[in-house]
């Protein structure tokens, strides 16, 4: 006998409706450009009628807006429970590296689709806001890692960790483009060894200071 399926609420429905709209059009804006794209093109990929487009979203601006949003809390969703839940900060890098593999297997979609929602949202000044506060959210998570590991060695920030949040979110937009276009010699984790390269170099100095423990200056000891 088969099971009886859960009939739907109307919320969940439309939920549901949204859900498949905002899939179709990541896959068609990955595979031809959010310009290259059509309202019903999205509607036909997702099963749905132009009708059902405009019954859950003004117009295509607003659906790239909302992709944004989508996008990124997944994103922050996926990264801080990886590192909520890790013993260390070791395991925390581990886990970093087993996210950032597992991206890299979709490297190309993942990367053709940002940076077409961030052209779209360049090329439309009223989308530009939500585009900075999806940046801002990005660099707000990297700022609160990056105290949390200073705090935990003991160390003040050698700088504003808003200013080295924003170093560290550029380095990974630039560290993935090479990534894709060059990838002999640049591993799928590469993104999580310049961060650890990084971390290392901005806590090492306040750690072991210069000429504490027997250490010496840049340069002491040549001839």
């Amino acid at each position: 006998m088969t099971p009886e399926r859960k009939r739907l609420t109307r919320e969940e429905s439309r939920q549901q409706t949204r859900g498949r709209l905002l899939d179709a059009a990541a896959e068609l804006f990955t595979e031809r450009g959010v310009n290259g794209t059509s309202v019903e093109q999205i509607a036909e990929r997702a099963g749905y009628s132009r009708g059902a487009f405009y019954g859950n979203f003004e117009d295509k601006n607003a659906l790239v807006a909302e992709l944004l949003q989508h996008r990124t809390r997944r994103e922050l969703d996926e990264v801080g429970a990886l590192t909520q839940g890790a013993t260390s900060f070791a395991d925390a890098l581990d886990k970093l590296r087993a996210w950032n593999r597992d991206r890299a297997r979709h490297l190309p979609a993942w990367l053709a689709l940002r940076m077409e929602l961030v052209l779209h949202a360049l090329r439309n000044e009223e989308l530009r806001p939500l585009l900075a506060e999806r940046e801002l959210l990005a660099r707000d998570a990297h700022a609160a890692g990056l105290e949390q590991a200073f705090a935990a060695r003991g160390v003040e920030s050698p700088a504003d960790p808003a200013f080295l949040a924003l170093i560290v979110h550029a380095l990974e937009d630039g560290l993935l483009i090479q990534r894709l276009l060059t990838p002999a010699g640049i591993p799928d984790d590469v993104v999580v060894d310049a961060f650890d390269l990084l971390l290392r170099s901005w806590t090492t100095p306040a750690q072991h200071p210069a000429g504490e423990d027997g250490g010496q200056e840049p340069g002491a000891g040549r001839a």
